[in-house]
């Protein structure tokens, strides 16, 4: 976890996201990638017009920089190497680039969700970058005066596909002291006998060194209500869970599980792409 990017619209979610980075940072000797994007009229991203004495530019560009310098002075970021960058551009591709460009361990953002209509037509923006991103993305609903991570929640179906977001579900474990609980949730669509889904996890997991868990097998109307409910019942810290990346017209019909969660959890929830 040596780079962490925050992307940020300066509002009270995206500071939120990243006084958890500042945890983060403080207890593994992290850096910080502040990413503001800045939506630009279209006319002025073309290189040939981009002049430094263009009025909306400057303008954009001087209120970036006053909000960076009000950030970098609060307390919370202090003996923090912070790096601020600006990007001329709105798509959630700059994200990804960000991250192949600053070579980043992990994504904190912050969310305040997205329900009904929105969500159906607009998503939330944390929902946006969870299916594009190949890197973990730690969304931040809340809030938090200390980040512990004591019950660490992955759910997951336990297919193989998910071997390896498993695997770095357990350094964040390990990084954190977590214990995780490994959540199968079976729902009228998917069932399999209690002993039939035990089986499946502990296959899952043997040849693992990891040994701070536990196994939950639950019942529920669907999945992602199933592991909202068990992690409330564990007062979770933290929801693990392993996403597709779904886009277009695949997504709208198919959905995605880690999205709903980061739409309606409460809690944090960290994402792993398969």
């Amino acid at each position: 976890m040596n780079r962490i990017l925050v992307p940020t619209d300066f509002s009270e979610q995206a500071e939120n996201a990243l006084k958890v980075a500042a945890m983060l940072a403080r207890t593994h000797n992290s850096e910080i990638y502040l990413l503001h994007m800045m939506e630009i009229p279209m006319q002025h991203k073309d290189p040939a017009h981009a002049q430094s004495d263009i009025p909306e530019t400057l303008f954009f560009m001087n209120l970036a920089r006053k909000r960076f310098e009000n950030l970098m002075a609060q307390d919370y970021l202090e003996n923090i190497t912070v790096h601020e960058t600006v990007k001329a551009d709105i798509t959630f591709n700059e994200i990804n680039d960000s991250c192949k460009e600053f070579n980043i361990d992990l994504i904190v953002m912050g969310s305040h969700g997205a329900t009904g209509l929105k969500e159906m037509f607009v998503g939330s923006n944390a929902e946006k970058v969870v299916r594009s991103s190949e890197v973990p993305v730690l969304v931040i609903k809340n809030e938090h005066q200390s980040f512990k991570v004591s019950d660490f929640v992955f759910a997951s179906d336990f297919n193989n596909d998910n071997k390896e977001t498993y695997k770095q579900a357990v350094k964040f474990a390990q990084a954190f002291d977590s214990k995780i609980h490994l959540v199968l949730v079976i729902t009228s669509s998917n069932f399999m006998t209690s002993y039939e889904a035990k089986t499946r996890v502990t296959d899952f997991i043997s040849g693992e060194a990891f040994d701070n868990y536990t196994i939950t097998i639950h019942n529920d109307h669907t999945v992602e209500q199933g592991i909202l409910n068990i992690s409330k019942d564990l007062d979770a810290d933290l929801i693990g869970i392993s996403t597709h990346g779904r886009q277009g017209i695949a997504h709208f019909f198919n959905g995605s599980i880690s999205e709903d969660l980061v739409n309606h959890a409460k809690r944090p929830v960290i994402t792993f792409k398969i």
